[in-house]
């Protein structure tokens, strides 16, 4: 979330940043409520000054009746006034949460369309297998017993396909701890207020993506990111204790809604899956080149799959209301023929820190919200999709890329 003395002194900025986002927001009735918090709390500190001044008076003494009667309409009139002040900030604060992040000044303007390419890499095939047709084929697939238990969109992996599943993530793991990141597993569900720190606020009501447990402040996680970004919530941080990598490794769990007109075939968007996710926390100076490091993180993972992809960076439009910037890496599909989304990676300045309380303290003893940033590794159910279309044969086999041969034994083919 935003700070409200930033979006006070900021308006223009706040406003035309959450307008090119595609966010409805009302800053003047923000500031109108900051108005009524700061005057209510004026009234409210002036009468705890005077009822403080009035039990002093009463100390050591026989106090008048209409000091009495001061005293105790006091308590009264403070009382009220402090759940006026508790229900005005909750409101408050409830408007501010629904204020996405500012994007950067090299933020592409526009929608989806006007995201920009940054680098493209590799050669595109010009042919490739559908990779649904071809799991099914081989029995590794099977979304019909999946519907049954679960519901549509959920599937079971079988045999060869579960266990290349399997080696995605090993290599996924071994980059990321190549690159210095501590590995993590996480809970599968967090709290409401894990959830509103993050800052997954979606546009419109029927946008919301998150399960929830009836009767219990808890929802299944979309993403690490979720718990890792409430890892060090209310903690600060000493300054040479950063940055911290983390990399967090969970199911997924998504109602896929608002992708209308999106693909959506056998794997490649599902209700659950598991993900890989890197995580870091960092001082703002910098969370810039943290960005970068982990985009090319990003590819060096890809890049060891051979498998053609290109970058983009956001346009505003299809930014999302936690990042300042996010790129995204999509691989070339030989099958659909154009790129498809794999992997993304944003940074959301102090945004969620603000939200979850998660600081620093500098050593000159100053203290300030920390960076957050988050990347993706291996999403596993869409990456099967990638080497299923890239390296399935017409001979009904499929050559298992170099990189992953030693999770799999060895074997150049299953």
């Amino acid at each position: 979330m935003l700070d409200i003395n930033f979006i006070r002194e900021n308006q223009k900025k706040v406003a035309d940043s959450a307008r090119e986002k595609g966010y409805d927001v009302d800053i003047n009735h923000i500031i109108h409520l900051d108005n009524q918090r700061r005057t209510l709390l004026q009234d409210v500190e002036e009468k705890r000054r005077r009822r403080n001044e009035i039990a002093n008076k009463m100390k050591g003494g026989k106090p008048s009746p209409e000091l009495i009667k001061e005293g105790k309409d006091l308590k009264t009139e403070l009382s009220s006034k402090e759940t006026e002040l508790s229900e005005l900030e909750k409101t408050l604060k409830a408007d501010i949460a629904k204020i996405p992040n500012i994007i950067f000044d090299d933020v592409p303007l526009g929608g989806e369309e006007c995201s920009k390419e940054v680098k493209a890499w590799g050669e595109k095939k010009k042919e490739g297998i559908d990779h649904l047709d071809f799991a099914t084929s081989r029995d590794w697939l099977d979304f019909e017993r999946g519907a049954k238990v679960a519901g549509a969109k959920f599937y079971y992996l079988k045999g060869d396909l579960a266990l290349l599943e399997n080696a995605l993530y090993q290599y996924g793991l071994s980059k990321v701890l190549e690159h210095g990141f501590t590995f993590m597993t996480v809970p599968d569900m967090v709290s409401s207020k894990i959830l509103e720190g993050c800052g997954f606020n979606p546009r419109t009501s029927d946008q919301s993506d998150e399960y929830y447990i009836e009767g219990e402040d808890l929802a299944m996680i979309a993403t690490a990111e979720m718990p890792l970004t409430g890892y060090h919530m209310d903690e600060i941080i000493d300054e040479d204790k950063l940055p911290l990598f983390y990399a967090g490794y969970s199911a997924c769990f998504r109602k896929e809604a608002g992708t209308y007109g999106k693909y959506t075939r056998g794997l490649f968007r599902v209700h659950q899956f598991n993900k890989l996710e890197m995580y870091a926390f960092c001082l703002p100076e910098q969370s810039k080149e943290i960005h970068e490091k982990i985009l090319a993180i990003e590819e060096d993972i890809w890049q060891g799959l051979e498998i053609p992809y290109h970058i983009i960076n956001i346009a505003a439009g299809d930014l999302g209301s936690p990042a300042a910037k996010k790129y995204d890496m999509e691989y070339w599909s030989p099958v659909n023929q154009k790129y498809q989304e794999i992997t993304s990676c944003s940074n959301c300045t102090d945004f969620q820190a603000r939200a979850v309380n998660c600081r620093v303290r500098r050593k000159d003893g100053t203290i300030e919200f920390v960076h957050t940033l988050n990347g993706t590794a291996i999403p596993l159910a869409r990456a099967l999709v990638v080497i299923l279309e890239n390296y399935a044969q017409k001979d009904g086999k499929l050559k298992v890329p170099k990189v992953l041969r030693p999770y799999l034994n060895n074997r150049e083919e299953i």
